[in-house]
């Protein structure tokens, strides 16, 4: 199939490119390069060094795709707190300007990476799909008013889309330094400089860590299923929570406490039946095994 990955030279996308191209698709990526990597790129795939916030640029590299894996956005929740208006350019207009391309294209599916953001502090865990909406930062905010978006261009357009929320993805490629960076890549590069892990607050906040590579065969799958794609909103976590002291303690290093940050929840675990019921997804690697997988 011809497929386009936005954000393909990303930390999540260009795993699901090289996958992708792996089973004999053939590939378009668009990606700015504003944090993705020349060097993740896949060398069998078309590159369009572009923007998603230029619609006339990108809107020819939709002909011909019959489907879009949109993964580029400006992503984590600290930056989108500092600049507001930059992440909205990039989180809402930017997949407004997707959605907007690929109807015009006749593409067939929109395979939206959405956010566990959205459920903020809600009081009960596991998160499940029909939790209202708890948005505590402009990225949150932005990443949600994207799935309201997929969902209304199918209602509107009859355009195929599916919202896959992630959970706390890590893995091979993700952000080690600056503002996008993970919590476990965070704690690995200051392990392998010989820093303490900086734990932010007490520590006892739970996170449900996903594996990239279970992230994406969600997407594939996802792409795949013919009963996903009215706009549905499906966690993709692993369904299983630690908290960042645990965290800490399988990296086996010391630590050093900072002060909470505005903006995150205190806690997220997915309820994935949504998932293994109609995508037949169920996650395959383990933390211990997904922080070795890292180091590797």
């Amino acid at each position: 199939m011809n497929l386009l990955v936005t954000g393909g030279a990303g930390f999540i996308g260009s795993h699901l490119v090289d996958e992708l191209i792996k089973q004999g698709h053939k590939i378009k990526i668009i990606d700015n390069l504003s944090t993705g990597r020349k060097e993740y790129l896949n060398p069998g795939a078309e590159f369009f060094e572009s923007d998603i916030r230029d619609f006339e640029k990108i809107r020819p590299v939709f002909d011909g795709v019959e489907m879009v894996f949109h993964l580029a956005a400006q992503a984590r929740i600290q930056p989108s707190i500092a600049n507001p208006r930059e992440s909205n350019g990039n989180n809402i207009d930017g997949t407004l300007n997707v959605l907007v391309a690929a109807r015009d294209a006749g593409v067939k599916k929109v395979i939206y990476s959405a956010s566990s953001s959205a459920y903020g502090l809600s009081p009960k865990l596991p998160l499940t799909e029909d939790m209202p909406a708890d948005c505590l930062s402009p990225y949150s905010l932005q990443k949600y008013v994207g799935e309201l978006y997929m969902k209304l261009f199918y209602r509107l357009y009859k355009l195929n889309t599916v919202c896959l929320r992630y959970f706390n993805v890590y893995g091979p490629r993700q952000p080690l330094e600056g503002a996008y960076a993970t919590v476990i890549g965070i704690f690995l590069r200051q392990k392998a400089k010989g820093e303490p892990l900086t734990i932010v607050g007490d520590g006892e906040q739970t996170r449900d860590f996903t594996y990239v590579g279970d992230i994406v065969r969600a997407n594939i799958l996802a792409s795949e299923n013919p009963k996903a794609g009215g706009g549905e909103v499906i966690n993709i976590g692993s369904g299983k929570n630690y908290s960042i002291n645990q965290i800490a303690a399988f990296i086996d290093n010391p630590t050093v406490n900072i002060p909470p940050r505005d903006g995150e929840a205190r806690d997220t675990l997915a309820d994935i039946a949504k998932a293994k019921e109609l995508l037949g997804w169920e996650p395959r690697v383990h933390i211990e095994e997904g922080i070795k997988n890292c180091r590797a």
